[in-house]
């Protein structure tokens, strides 16, 4: 096969997690790397109806476009290797697992519950691994046929070879071999008709055409299940990659308790598509020893899969902080502050696109903005009083600082705020005439005007801010002071 065809065959359970986001860039970057036939395929894994969420869908189409990984093939914009949910083919399924107990790969098991449930209880009092025992493979023809007689109900499960090894090729971890002895006779076919992953994973590979398979490490375990279904069939097998988990900072699997791993909770929280994008693809890839930064455009032209390391990566949200930092502060600044819109959606674009130049180097998340710049747009401020008063600062000598401030100020008319230095030099000229320190006179005035004691240069403030604004806010604080 010449064309690249890559699969994300995620399950509607849920937003997808970094994880999964990695694995899926990885065949994205594959695909695009490989040139303009390469074909990014969007698959949804939806068999496990009883652990499906109502938006599960969604929540994976919003993932991926929020990163930029547009599919070629998928639910929604179709293809020729359709339908692209599994649990619109599950006549296909039918007819593979069929095929499979017609030669002999495969057989129907009609233990209950109950019984599977007793069987699991006695190999664990034996200290013996827990798997099926063969029972309904033995069956006779006149048991098997009273079974269907009665009307039984039955799955269908894979007929492993009980001697002999299997083995795969792995592009990452070199061959993978185990032992036929160890693997189950897996379900391939549940009683209700639904498919098995193990099943319906390989069915789909072959027919949609993949040429390479690209997953997470979690798979490993289910190899020799897929291989002996790719012999079973005798079709040939595409090549496998197993990509490393992503570990947190102690070293375990990512999960919740390491705080967001949703995708579209870092989205939500202000990363930039561009940062994550760059990110995601340094855990578990890197082109060099030392370079950090690529553009979507430099991935696409470097994503070799012989570069995907075979060692776990570790998520570390400080460097993602600092990536993402990075990226804000080349962003220019109009389109910074369209971006910004979404957290203080009260804000006009003018005011945003004024405070851009002020912010990109004092944010490093997109959602900070709103504890830096709220107080713009507020009518009101709520803050402690004694925020008012300084280190050496009384009530009196404070109230002087803001009568002084107000005073020049006032001089100014609306829209001449302009004229930061000049204003700046007028009211350290105030301080020093008051005996006060710069810092002294200058908190004063920064808590007055945005009730906070650390924000964008003040100057800079209270020219985006206005005149107006800025004198009804000093005459406040000289209420609450006195």
């Amino acid at each position: 096969m010449n064309q690249t065809r890559v699969r994300f065959a995620p399950s509607p359970t849920g937003a997808p997690h970094v994880g999964n986001i990695r694995t899926a860039l990885f065949d994205y970057l594959w695909a695009r790397h490989t040139g303009p036939s390469g074909k990014f395929i969007l698959r949804i894994e939806d068999t496990d109806q009883a652990r499906e969420v109502e938006n599960g869908l969604e929540l994976i189409l919003d993932s991926l476009r929020y990163l930029g990984l547009q599919w070629d093939e998928g639910p929604d914009v179709g293809g020729a290797f359709g339908p692209y949910r599994q649990s619109e083919r599950l006549h296909i399924y039918k007819e593979h697992a069929e095929r499979l107990i017609a030669q002999g790969n495969a057989y129907y098991c009609y233990c209950t519950a109950e019984r599977l449930d007793q069987m699991r209880k006695d190999q664990q009092a034996r200290g013996l691994p827990t798997r099926y025992d063969y029972h309904c493979r033995d069956l006779s023809a006149a048991d098997r046929a009273a079974h269907e007689r009665a009307g039984d109900p039955r799955v269908v499960r894979l007929a492993v070879p009980r001697e002999g090894k299997t083995t795969l090729p792995d592009f990452i971890h070199g061959d993978l071999t185990i032992d036929n002895s160890q693997v189950d006779d897996q379900v391939l076919l549940k009683s209700d008709g639904f498919p098995t992953y193990h099943l319906a994973v390989v069915v789909d590979d072959h027919l949609m055409q993949i040429s390479h398979v690209i997953r997470g490490d979690d798979w490993i375990p289910s190899f020799p299940k897929h291989v002996l279904l790719y012999q079973a069939f005798g079709w040939e097998i595409p090549p496998h990659g197993h990509v490393p988990n992503v570990l947190g900072n102690d070293k375990k699997k990512l999960s919740k308790r390491h705080g967001s791993t949703s995708v579209t909770q870092f989205r939500d929280d202000g990363y930039l598509p561009e940062a994550m994008l760059n990110f995601l693809a340094l855990m578990g890839w890197a082109y060099d020893d030392k370079t950090e930064l690529f553009t979507r455009d430099q991935l696409i032209a470097n994503f070799t899969l012989d570069k995907i390391g075979h060692a776990p990566a570790v998520f570390d949200p400080a460097k993602l902080e600092w990536m993402n930092g990075v990226y804000i502060r080349e962003l220019a600044d109009d389109d910074l502050a369209t971006r910004l819109q979404p957290y203080i959606p009260q804000a006009d674009p003018a005011t945003l696109r004024a405070l851009a130049p002020f912010v990109k180097t004092r944010i490093k998340k997109l959602s900070e903005i709103v504890a830096i710049a709220d107080f713009l747009f507020e009518e009101d401020l709520e803050y402690d009083p004694q925020l008012l008063i300084g280190k050496g600062m009384d009530a009196a000598s404070t109230s002087a600082a803001l009568r002084a401030a107000s005073a020049t100020l006032e001089k100014y008319p609306e829209g001449a705020f302009d004229d930061e230095e000049k204003i700046e030099a007028e009211l350290r000229a105030d301080a020093e005439k008051l005996g006060q320190k710069n810092a002294q006179f200058f908190g004063a005035l920064r808590v007055a005007v945005t009730g906070k004691m650390v924000t964008p240069p003040l100057m800079g403030v209270m020219r985006i801010m206005g005149r107006e604004k800025t004198l009804r806010r000093i005459a406040r604080a000289l209420q609450l002071v006195q």
